[in-house]
């Protein structure tokens, strides 16, 4: 008998499995960049692919100050994030191609609550809770960094 396993189930549980692996190991093993916003220096781990998108920060208990992670999708598009397993409260910028950032939303950890960009994006900042307000960046402000060059 064969069983036949549409695609994206076949995917799901693909990515349920990874998830669980790279819970197991903690944190994900991904290039870092730095970044700038005025005097302040930003080390951000980059999440390109869309399994490296999907898991993300989940299951970490902690990140260093200073620290960051920059989910870089294709294309600009309204860009959707959750905190289901996600163990931290964060703060998450959704950034222009030109570093500007559109808009800041808080994020609480374990939630299922849609935290949204206000206009197409193809690049997103997560930082821990208060980083942005801390430093007076916020919406309007312009990072800086290699992503951000023409």
């Amino acid at each position: 008998m064969i069983i036949r396993t549409p695609g994206r189930h076949l995917w799901l549980a693909l990515w349920c499995l990874t998830t669980w692996a790279q819970a197991q190991s903690s944190a994900q093993d991904l290039p870092t960049i730095t970044l700038n916003a005025g005097i302040h220096n930003i080390t951000a781990e980059v999440a390109r692919s869309p399994l490296e998108r999907a898991t993300g920060l989940m299951f970490r208990e902690s990140m260093a100050a200073g620290h960051g992670m920059l989910f870089v999708f294709e294309r600009p598009e309204p860009q959707c994030f959750w905190m289901k397993n996600t163990l931290m409260a964060l703060d998450v910028a959704f950034i222009a191609d030109d570093g500007t950032i559109v808009n800041i939303d808080h994020m609480t950890p374990r939630t299922l609550d849609r935290h949204c960009s206000t206009q197409p994006v193809r690049l997103v900042l997560e930082m821990n809770d208060g980083w942005f307000a801390k430093r007076g960046v916020a919406a309007g402000f312009r990072l800086k960094g290699r992503p951000f060059e023409p």
